[in-house]
């Protein structure tokens, strides 16, 4: 493992997706046993995306608790079949929350008449039970959950809202093999903001694979802004980056 820290945020870059998934979760337990010694539960944010597989099979594994954790979700498509398979809350029930006995499963739906009401529904859950860790990823165009470079904003004054995905965030979908092909893919979903994901005390942050490498450049070289809005992880007191080979192959040269 090698290691580096870019302004607040702490870097660090694994042989491959294994032993980086390995470690983001060895680090995600250590810290929920350490909250939970602290506090009667803890309450974490998960992205659903393919890039997360490796970090949740190994999280399974892991001495927690699970009856004390609280689950949210980060973001949700906007009039997609309930039962379809590439609904981030179908995928994390697949992959995670059906898994492990969580105390609560709190779940975005983008099927509602009223999206306005919905996100103000999830907007209060989440102050209620208040975020003590993220753990996230970011998209080839930088986005963290959907929160899209023409969309974010740092000082959001939502915690979630509605928006339209770019091409560049659709397109993923399809890299990703979620869907056949970019007409497939929905054009608008719910999101966690900007605000809502990064007031989280910890962020741990997985980012695997060749497709992700110019995203993991300019997060680590733009200036930061909302333009490349994983840039300001930078700023975050408590978030760690972690990499395999093939995403951090365009910031080699550049590791001290």
């Amino acid at each position: 493992m090698r290691e580096f820290i870019k302004d607040k945020l702490i870097v660090r870059i694994f042989d491959n997706r294994n032993l980086m998934g390995e470690a983001v979760a060895y680090a995600v337990s250590e810290r929920v046993n350490k909250l939970l010694s602290q506090q009667p539960f803890v309450n974490i944010i998960f992205g659903a995306a393919p890039s997360q597989n490796e970090f949740f099979a190994a999280l399974l594994k892991k001495n927690i608790d699970w009856s004390r954790l609280n689950a949210f979700h980060m973001d949700e498509y906007v009039n997609l079949a309930a039962d379809a398979p590439q609904g981030f809350g179908n995928f994390l029930k697949e992959h995670l929350f059906d898994l492990a006995p969580f105390n609560t499963l709190n779940y975005i739906d983008g099927n509602v008449n009223d999206y306005e009401a919905e996100c103000l529904r999830y907007s209060k859950l989440l102050k209620e039970f208040e975020t003590d860790i993220v753990c996230l990823g970011i998209g080839e165009n930088t986005h963290l959950a959907f929160n899209d470079p023409h969309v974010a904003n740092e000082n959001d004054p939502y915690f979630v809202k509605c928006v339209d995905l770019d091409e560049t965030c659709r397109t993923q979908q399809v890299n990703d093999g979620c869907f056949k092909h970019i007409d497939d893919v929905p054009t608008h979903a719910l999101t966690l903001t900007l605000p809502a994901l990064l007031k989280a005390p910890y962020a741990f942050c997985t980012v695997p694979a060749e497709k992700k490498a110019k995203a993991v450049f300019h997060t680590l070289n733009e200036e930061i802004s909302d333009n490349f809005p994983s840039t300001l992880l930078r700023k975050h007191k408590n978030a760690v980056l972690f990499l395999d080979d093939k995403s951090s192959a365009q910031i080699k040269p550049n590791i001290p």
